[in-house]
């Protein structure tokens, strides 16, 4: 937990006791250490690429209101990588360039009965983080400008509503052309989200108009309606998690391509002890008629889906059908390691229309936690069929907060 330090407001207050306001400092550091390793087929080098990534700030509390501010900075110690920006074309992309930035500044009001208002720079994740969230794998991570609204009413019943007007992204402050610093737009993002005793429900829409040229000529802009039905169920001896989800989206607002795609997700697994078993399938769908357009994600966690390899954060014209399966090991204690865990995911990689076979992969990964230090291994192998080139990734992290 966090340290917290309290003082008493200066000045007139402290003549005036009975109207002394309690202020609450809460500090925010955090450090991290990467190591990536990129083999990528018809480049003629290899990435290698140390960095290292702190945020600094803290968040002030005074009655109903807070304020958060957060500094972020990423330093390449050896940039033998295409950061995305720094035109060393011939190694393969790491998508972490060296950045100084405001990563997070808001103001939060909860003065209202069951309700947080907050305005600002601030990081907005909903649900799985499928359609919106803030691209935690990186170093610069993706923030929103933005207000918004989450209210909690009768049953747990929850609304998360907010209007974006511009989107901070992971290439950081010297972000140009097709990889912008920000993008700008009117964004509308809701999800109402109920629980019941067998999962949460979730509805949600997302009307996405992303008004910059140069990053995909408005063919992003979209409208997207959905649902979602996720949850964990213990049954005898086991543990059931599922999740299943459908979306609608179209072409919106200046979206110079008029198209219409389906999304959908079965996701299953089952625990057995310190053994998980699970298995997947997810479909990015294809415009049926003319247009070469397909079901995109412009906001969302990219990395979390679809290999860790990243090949697909954006969805190839033709759609994607993601086939997984993953097998993992976990423990709470293993000596003077905490959070221990070993994970291994297989997917199968097709096309929606024109029945391609893109590729396959292999990912794993181990993480450990030791005091306030979190320890990661990490492993991609993307083999290509039609689709991209063969390539091979290696992580090694330690990452430290207070």
């Amino acid at each position: 937990m966090r340290s917290k330090f309290v003082f008493i407001a200066s000045g007139l207050l402290l003549s005036t006791p009975a109207f002394a306001a309690e202020t609450t400092i809460v500090p925010i550091v955090d450090l991290r250490l990467r190591q990536e390793s990129v083999e990528q087929a018809g480049l003629a080098h290899d990435a290698e690429a140390i960095t290292l990534r702190g945020r600094v700030g803290a968040e002030i509390s005074n009655g109903a209101f807070a304020f958060l501010a957060e500094a972020e900075g990423t330093i390449a110690i050896d940039e033998h990588y295409n950061s995305g920006l720094n035109g060393k074309t011939a190694y393969p992309l790491v998508a972490d360039p060296e950045n100084v930035e405001l990563n997070r500044v808001q103001v939060q009001y909860k003065g209202f009965s069951n309700t947080v208002l907050t305005v600002g720079r601030q990081r907005i994740n909903l649900d799985d983080q499928r359609f919106v969230g803030a691209v935690g794998w990186r170093d610069n991570e993706q923030t929103f400008d933005a207000a918004r609204v989450e209210w909690i009413g009768p049953g747990k019943l929850k609304l998360d509503a907010s209007y974006v007007w511009s989107v901070r992204t992971i290439w950081g402050k010297d972000g140009t052309g097709a990889r912008q610093q920000a993008v700008d737009g009117d964004n509308f993002l809701a999800n109402l989200s109920y629980p019941t005793p067998w999962g949460t429900l979730s509805t949600f829409t997302y009307l996405i108009d992303q008004d910059e040229v140069a990053v995909s000529g408005r063919r992003l802009s979209s409208q997207t309606y959905g649902l979602r039905f996720a949850g964990v169920r213990p049954f005898a001896a086991v543990k059931l998690n599922y999740a299943l989800s459908y979306a609608a989206q179209s072409d919106y607002h200046n979206n110079p391509n008029h198209y219409s795609a389906e999304y959908w997700l079965a996701d299953g697994g089952v625990d057995i002890g310190m053994v998980r078993l699970g298995a997947g399938y997810e479909v990015l769908g294809a415009d049926t008629g003319l247009a070469l357009t397909s079901f995109q994600t412009p906001l969302a966690t990219g990395h979390k889906f679809h290999g860790w390899a990243d090949q697909f954060l954006t969805t190839p014209p033709d759609g994607l059908h993601d086939a997984y399966f993953s097998l993992g090991w976990n423990r709470k204690q293993l000596g003077k390691l905490s959070n221990v865990g070993v994970n291994a995911v297989w997917h199968r990689f097709d096309s929606d229309r024109l029945s391609q076979d893109y590729g396959d992969e292999l990912d794993l990964i181990a993480t450990a936690k030791v005091g306030k230090f979190n320890l990661l291994a990490k492993y991609a192998d993307y083999r290509a069929d039609r689709f991209s080139t063969d390539t091979r990734k290696t992580w090694l992290q330690v990452e430290w907060s207070y």
